[in-house]
């Protein structure tokens, strides 16, 4: 239910459209466009290797602290979320296409499952409507129509576009996926409050300080991306794990570089000696 609790169903001021792009493309475009994830969840910056060495790579793990959310939530909702997949595949499809074309995470496409289980026709007793579960200000603030019949939070696409915009906005502002979820759910002035009173921007630090619907929310989502991907990705880890992730594939790839170079090296000191 977006930025019911935190922005009080206000207009939120909200960059042109192209700064809010630019800002992402420069921040994000190495993730998203290096550290894609294939069905094993490997990152598909992976040179070419053999099976072996591929058994060795780093893979995104799923944080100790949601483990035994995820695996209830889907022990109870796994089937149900079958369903909404199989009858949902083209809405899936226009979601990726317009994230692509924002630039951010695809698997983002998870969020509008938790929210409204892909159905456009959803409006929550707080007001909130449509496959991104906008409220009126903010769905007004991120240039949607609301106005008697003309609902435009009920429209796939434009409000899909509207959706990567406020994703957009909302990680320019925090840096990071999780938070940018926790935002999207109870507004960023909750956010802000949580990292005040924890000291953190951790997500897993500073849930605590959260509406319990906010951490529900962000689980939600994490389940479900691993429901349907079998594998985390960047969009659900924190800055820290990110980076910690992006390190360990930087330093694995490196590594298995480092024979192809001393071989190499082997061979031309070799050739340097029959020369001679």
């Amino acid at each position: 239910m977006l930025m019911a609790a935190g922005s009080g169903n206000k207009y939120i001021p909200v960059p042109g459209d192209s700064a809010v792009i630019n800002k992402t493309i420069s921040r994000d475009s190495i993730f998203t466009g290096e550290h894609i994830f294939d069905a094993e969840g490997l990152c598909v910056c992976l040179p070419e290797m053999s099976a072996n060495e591929l058994s060795e790579a780093p893979r995104i793990q799923l944080n100790e602290q949601a483990a035994d959310f995820v695996q209830n939530h889907l022990k109870e909702n796994g089937f149900y979320y079958d369903k909404v997949k199989a009858k949902n595949a083209s809405k899936f499809t226009l979601i990726e296409e317009i994230f692509q074309q924002y630039n951010i995470p695809v698997e983002l496409k998870y969020l509008a499952v938790v929210e409204s289980k892909l159905d456009n026709r959803i409006v929550s007793s707080a007001g909130a409507a449509g496959l991104w579960q906008f409220m009126p200000g903010a769905a007004k603030s991120f240039g949607l129509k609301v106005s008697g019949k003309n609902d435009e939070r009920k429209h796939n696409y434009k409000s899909t576009v509207a959706a990567a915009k406020c994703l957009i906005y909302l990680h320019n502002m925090f840096d990071d996926w999780l938070l940018t979820l926790a935002a999207y759910n109870s507004g960023p002035a909750r956010v802000l409050s949580a990292i005040k009173k924890s000291g953190s921007r951790d997500f897993w630090v500073l849930q605590n300080y959260l509406p319990v619907e906010t951490r529900k929310h962000v689980k939600k989502f994490i389940s479900v991306h691993y429901h349907f991907e079998g594998h985390g990705s960047l969009a659900t880890l924190t800055k820290a794990e990110t980076k910690a992730h992006t390190d360990a594939v930087a330093a694995f790839i490196a590594k298995q570089k480092e024979p192809v170079i001393k071989d190499s090296l082997a061979t031309s000191a070799e050739t340097v000696k029959a020369a001679k």
